[in-house]
């Protein structure tokens, strides 16, 4: 079913939202942002053009160190090798003009010959584009694929769509994570990813939505999660977040669209903030973890559901919406996929007392209302 673009999907379901470590010196030298090859023996400060204000600095590096591995990437910003303006600065440190970047000597050896996406891959990705002009592409994202390619994965959705368009710039304009699916975003140009971005960075101008499975019988309401989380934790060399007072700001709001009786609870989530698995942590820390989340969900439950069909984890990204800067609204909506869909249908037929919040269906009525 193709999205809705400006205006509310014909017949939807009740659950259906409608909205649319240097170890030696080296001599350091300052270049100009475009030399962009190799570096071996020198550390450069490079300085921030005004195309590239608003750019998340792990792009900024990966764009300047063109062969080398995103993981080395990464690695060197976390060991503080990375500095902007002086300053240590983490992966998602969006940059201004005139910024001043130091980047380390890294040994990029010979140019990489990346791995290209199969065929399958560029077909899966082509079909999810689901709406495009001459500033952005949605896509409605299929769940198990990553957004990039990164440590121990070759090719994601971005790498996809730059082989099937090589004659374009483009650019993911926010992310999810591997096992989310829904609506994402990517810019087509530089001047649409600053854009994108200052809304992001401007919280509520930017409404992000999601539909997620939840493990019990939410009775909080409608809920605010007002929660700080650590993104930075590693667990055996993967990344866990954890709620902590000493994280990062981080506000989820709640609502309950759905009952099925004490066993589990559709809701809808918007977030105030994107911080890295945001929606499945807050729903860990209130004590109903979404259904099939393998790190931070409930075994018995996941298997539960897994009985029932359940492969994957229950959270999509259901809408975008926000306002172009000049004018203009912008929404788009995605429906549930298939299997998730599916599995709503047969815990109502289990349930037979599901019920749905008062209000609640008006509530998604109104809010698709002249998009």
């Amino acid at each position: 079913m193709p999205p809705t673009i400006g205006r509310p999907l014909g017949r939807l379901r009740q659950y259906t939202h409608k909205t649319v470590v240097e170890t030696m010196s080296y001599e350091e030298v300052d270049v100009s942002e475009q030399q962009s090859g190799p570096i071996r023996s020198a550390v450069r400060h490079v300085e921030v053009e005004e195309s590239h204000e608003g750019q998340r600095l792990d792009n900024f590096i990966q764009r300047v160190l063109a062969d080398v591995p995103r993981s080395r990437v990464y690695r060197i910003i976390r060991k503080g090798e990375v500095r902007v303006n002086g300053k240590r600065a983490g992966p998602d440190t969006r940059l201004h003009a005139r910024d001043r970047v130091r980047i380390p000597p890294v040994q990029a050896g010979q140019p990489r010959d990346p791995a290209r996406p199969t065929d399958e891959t560029l077909e899966l990705v082509r079909r999810a584009v689901v709406y495009e002009d001459d500033r952005v592409l949605v896509l409605n994202k299929p769940a198990g694929m990553a957004v990039h390619g990164g440590s121990g994965i070759s090719y994601g959705v971005i790498e996809a769509l730059r082989a099937l368009r090589p004659e374009e710039t483009l650019e993911l304009a926010h992310r999810l994570d591997r096992d989310t699916s829904g609506c994402l975003i990517v810019a087509r140009n530089t001047a649409t990813l600053r854009i994108l971005h200052a809304l992001l960075r401007d919280g509520g101008a930017f409404e992000k939505r999601y539909l997620a499975l939840l493990k019990g019988s939410w009775n909080l309401g409608k809920k605010r999660i007002d929660v700080p989380l650590r993104t930075d934790l590693r667990v055996g060399g993967e990344r866990t977040v954890k709620a902590d007072p000493s994280g990062k700001a981080s506000v989820s709001d709640f609502r309950p669209v759905q009952f099925f009786g004490k066993r589990a609870t559709l809701v809808e989530v918007s977030i105030q903030t994107g911080r890295t698995h945001q929606i499945r942590v807050h729903a860990q820390h209130a004590g109903h973890p979404v259904a099939g989340d393998e790190k931070y969900g409930d075994e018995v439950f996941n298997a539960e559901l897994s009985a029932l069909g359940l492969h994957r984890m229950f959270l999509h990204a259901s809408s975008v919406s926000f306002d172009w800067p000049g004018g203009g609204e912008f929404s788009v909506n995605t429906p549930l996929p298939g299997e998730l869909a599916a599995l709503i249908d047969k815990l109502g037929d289990k349930s037979k007392g599901a019920r749905t919040p008062r209000g609640a269906a008006r509530r998604s009525a109104r809010s698709g209302a002249g998009r």
